[in-house]
C-alpha cells in the first residue's frame, strides 16, 4: 500500500528523470500533430546481429529534445509514403536527416558516443572558413605540422605513397591544404591548418569544441583537428552519428567544403608552383551514387569505417544527410540507406 502511494506521488516527475536515456531502450509514443513530423528512430541494440530483430520504434515528435537549427525554411514536411519499409545496415551507428526541416529519418544509436576518426575534418573545415578570409593565404609547412600518423598528403596510406609529401620550409595555400584534408584525408594538411589558425594544435582543438558546445552538440568532444586519436585518452575523443549529421548540416553554409568534396581528383602546387601535390579523393562512391553532392570518409582501427554523406532528391529540391559508424560495409550501405530514405519519404 505504501510503496502504491509512493509510485503515484513521483509517476509525474518521471519524465524528467529520463530525459537521459532518450536514446537508450525506452519508447516515447508521443502523439504529432496532422502531417507533422520531427523525426522518426528506430532504437536497436549495438550489436549488428542483433539489432536485426529489434522492431521498437522511438518517435520524436511535437518537442524535438535534440534540437536542429534550419538552414532553409522550404515550407515541407516529411512524412512516410504509404507503402513504407523499414530497413537494417550493419553500422553501429546511423542517422540520416533532412536537411531543410531537421526531420531524422533514420536513427539508430544515433547518440551513442563513439571515436569518429576523420569525420573531424568536416569541423576542422567549417572552422577554417569561419576564420580566414582569404583562402589564398600562405602557410609555411613545420615540423609540428608533420608530426602526426596515418594517411598524409603524397600517402594514401600509412604504407604506401604514389606522390610528394608536404616538405618543411614549404609554402603552400589554404585551399590546397583544404583541398589535402578534404579529398586525401590528409592528417598533416589538417593539422598544418590547424596550427595556422589556431596558433597550436591544442588551441585549436579548443576552438573546435567551443563550436561543439556553441552549436549545441551535447555528445562531441575532439582531440585533434585530423580525427586521429591521442594514445591513452581515446575514450575523450568522440561524437555521435547525429551531432555529426548536425556538423555536416552546418557545413553547408560554406558551399566550398561541399564543392571540394565533389572533386574526384586533382592535383595542388607549393606557392612558387615547383612542389605538386597528387590528390585523389576516397569516397568511393562519389560516382557511383548519381545523387551524392558530397561526403567524407573516416577511419581507425579504434573508429572503423564510417562514412559521412550528403544526397539530394531526384527533383533537385531537398537534400539529406546520412552518416553511418563503425560499418565494415559502408559502400554499400550507405547507397542502401541513401536510397531507402527517397524511397520511403515524401515532402508535401
Amino acid at each position: 500500500m505504501f510503496s502504491s502511494l509512493i509510485l503515484i506521488l513521483i509517476s509525474p516527475f518521471l519524465p524528467f528523470f529520463m530525459y537521459g536515456t532518450l536514446a537508450g531502450n525506452i519508447n516515447y509514443n508521443l502523439k504529432p500533430k496532422k502531417a507533422q513530423v520531427l523525426g522518426e528512430a528506430k532504437i536497436q541494440t549495438d550489436s549488428p546481429a542483433q539489432n536485426h530483430t529489434n522492431n521498437n520504434v522511438e518517435t520524436f515528435q511535437n518537442h524535438n529534445l535534440f534540437p536542429l537549427d534550419k538552414i532553409i525554411k522550404s515550407g515541407f514536411s516529411v512524412i512516410r509514403k504509404p507503402d513504407y519499409g523499414d530497413i537494417k545496415i550493419w553500422a553501429r551507428a546511423s542517422v540520416v536527416i533532412d536537411v531543410d526541416s531537421g526531420t531524422i529519418l533514420h536513427y539508430d544509436n544515433g547518440r551513442k558516443r563513439r571515436q569518429i576518426a576523420s569525420l573531424t575534418k568536416i569541423m576542422t573545415a567549417s572552422l577554417i572558413l569561419k576564420k580566414v578570409k582569404n583562402l589564398d593565404e600562405v602557410v609555411t609547412i613545420t615540423p609540428a605540422m608533420l608530426r602526426v600518423d596515418g594517411t598524409i598528403v603524397g600517402c594514401p596510406s600509412s604504407v604506401y605513397c604514389n606522390a610528394k609529401k608536404l616538405q618543411i620550409g614549404e609554402k603552400i595555400s589554404v585551399r590546397n591544404l583544404l583541398k589535402a584534408m578534404l579529398l586525401d584525408s590528409a592528417n598533416d594538411a589538417a593539422t598544418a591548418l590547424g596550427i595556422y589558425v589556431g596558433g597550436s594544435k591544442d588551441k585549436f582543438v579548443a576552438l573546435m569544441n567551443k563550436q561543439a558546445q556553441d552549436w549545441g552538440l551535447k555528445d562531441t568532444h575532439f582531440c585533434t583537428p585530423s580525427g586521429l586519436e591521442i594514445t591513452g585518452y581515446e575514450k575523450e575523443c568522440y561524437s555521435s552519428a547525429y551531432d555529426i549529421a548536425r556538423i555536416a548540416i552546418k557545413s553547408l553554409q560554406y558551399p566550398l567544403i561541399w564543392k571540394i568534396m565533389k572533386i574526384s581528383e586533382t592535383t595542388v602546387y607549393s606557392a612558387n608552383g615547383r612542389i605538386a601535390h597528387k590528390l585523389k579523393n576516397t569516397d568511393k562512391l562519389l560516382n557511383k551514387l548519381p545523387n551524392c553532392i558530397g561526403g567524407k570518409t573516416g577511419f581507425t582501427p579504434l573508429a572503423g569505417k564510417s562514412l559521412m554523406l550528403g544526397a539530394v532528391s531526384k527533383d533537385k529540391k531537398h537534400k539529406i544527410i546520412a552518416v553511418i559508424l563503425d560499418d565494415p560495409n559502408r559502400w554499400s550501405d550507405m547507397k542502401k540507406l541513401v536510397n531507402w530514405a527517397f524511397d520511403n519519404y515524401q515532402w508535401k
